[in-house]
């Protein structure tokens, strides 16, 4: 039997993927859930591993070639004998024949731990369904036949399984596509050498921040703009830094104890209605060396100490600049923040990510003459920062409280961000 490698859905917003390398050649071997493939999604480099046994009979996308999601990539023959039959069908003009199969593509959802195939849409009237759909209809008792499938080509996903069912799957840990080992990392791309008069291709990451940006224009979105004494929270960051603080952490955190008491602002739009999230997850807008934008995510970062909020943010950066994040490492975010303050920014408005409800830009903190309490005049460190929010379901009021709520966490309690 001949079976079909597919392009893999790696994340929701993902529409085509790019063959980074082969890691098998035609003629070669390969063993259940070895790597056959490193596809280049929207913001990472994937492993994708074969779910069948067999030998990889012809590649059919070269590596540094497109592809959409669903299409195949390459054959896989189950016996050295139908190699030559495999290659015969790559070639033909017409489809493929019905006893082809489908084979592993891990989806972008969280998955068991060994790559399992998801089914992609045939004239035999196959029911298309991710593997964690197909793992959690099992445990909740959906018929999966009688779904409506929402994911790319009609695949049914998790999702759909969970609204049919109306009870809260178990949680998985665990996720199908992984990064490549990375026992020495290798170096991080160099920038693109530009050439006078010469138009560069987008790359793949560059493209989805762009599907990103214009999707963003759909939405009514409103700024409201804060001054945020920093004097202690400077002074903080000068007691701590030595331990391997950071000041994106002592920022993110800062952001997260506050949403702690504006559920409203870490939620988002849905055609349901206001979307509530489960936890507070800081996304931090991160420039790529070749191009692109991409959001780590710091999960939970209200409940995280300091330091280890510190440490999980140094090894999210240093993965995110090799391309070896996990899709829930950078697309889990339910807030995020903006801070170009690093680079001497006064204050500038962002744009809002799909997704969520607000977003904030951080400016740079800098000495100010400022009027005091006692009606003299002094010397204080301010920033400034300007909140962008989704207009739909947050509104002017909801913004300020929150911007007046973080900056009296920064200017009278910031030593609590420690505890």
């Amino acid at each position: 039997m001949i079976h079909e490698v597919f392009m893999p859905a790696l994340s929701s917003t993902m529409t085509e993927g790019k063959i980074v390398s082969w890691a098998k050649s035609p003629g070669d071997k390969v063993e259940k859930g070895e790597t056959v493939v490193v596809v280049e999604s929207d913001k990472a480099d994937m492993d994708v591993e074969s779910f069948y046994e067999g030998y990889l009979a012809t590649i059919i996308v070269p590596a540094g070639g497109n592809a959409p999601v669903g299409s195949a990539i390459a054959l896989v023959a189950e016996t050295e004998a139908e190699i030559a039959v495999a290659k015969q069908q790559a070639t033909a003009a017409s489809a493929p024949a019905p006893s082809v199969t489908t084979v592993t593509t891990p989806a972008a959802t969280p998955a068991p731990s060994v790559a399992a195939p998801v089914a992609q849409s045939r004239s035999n009237g196959r029911v298309i369904v991710s593997p964690r759909a197909r793992k959690l209809a099992k445990e909740l008792g959906v018929e999966l036949t009688a779904l409506q499938g929402s994911g790319p080509h009609g695949r049914i996903v998790a999702e759909d399984v969970e609204s049919a069912s109306g009870k809260p799957p178990a949680p998985v840990a665990v996720v199908v596509a992984t990064p490549a080992p990375a026992a020495k990392l290798a170096p991080a791309p160099a920038p693109v050498a530009v050439v006078p008069g010469q138009t560069v291709p987008l790359t793949t990451l560059q493209n989805a921040v762009v599907r990103n940006m214009v999707s963003s224009l759909q939405v009514p979105i409103f700024h409201v703009g804060y001054t945020i004494t920093t004097d202690k929270l400077d002074q903080l960051y000068k007691q701590i830094k030595s331990k391997g603080v950071t000041m994106t952490a002592l920022l993110a955190k800062a952001v997260a104890v506050t949403l702690q008491k504006h559920p409203l602002v870490n939620a988002s739009y849905s055609e349901q209605g206001v979307q509530y999230k489960g936890g507070i997850n800081i996304a931090v807008a991160v420039a790529m060396d070749d191009g692109g934008l991409i959001t780590p995510v710091l999960q939970n970062a209200d409940q995280a100490d300091i330091y280890s909020l510190s440490r999980t943010w140094k090894d999210l950066v240093e993965r995110a600049r090799l391309k070896q994040l996990q899709p829930v490492e950078y697309s889990s975010g339910t807030f995020t923040v903006s801070n170009l303050g690093m680079f001497g920014v006064d204050r500038f408005d962002a744009i809002l990510p799909p997704g969520q409800g607000s977003i904030l830009a951080v400016g740079a903190s800098r000495p100010q003459v400022v009027a005091t309490d006692d009606g003299l005049l002094g010397v204080r460190r301010q920033m400034q920062v300007n909140i962008t929010c989704d207009h739909r379901i947050i509104y002017g009021a909801h913004a300020a409280a929150f911007l007046q709520d973080l900056a009296k966490l920064i200017e009278t309690n910031v030593q609590s961000l420690t505890l």
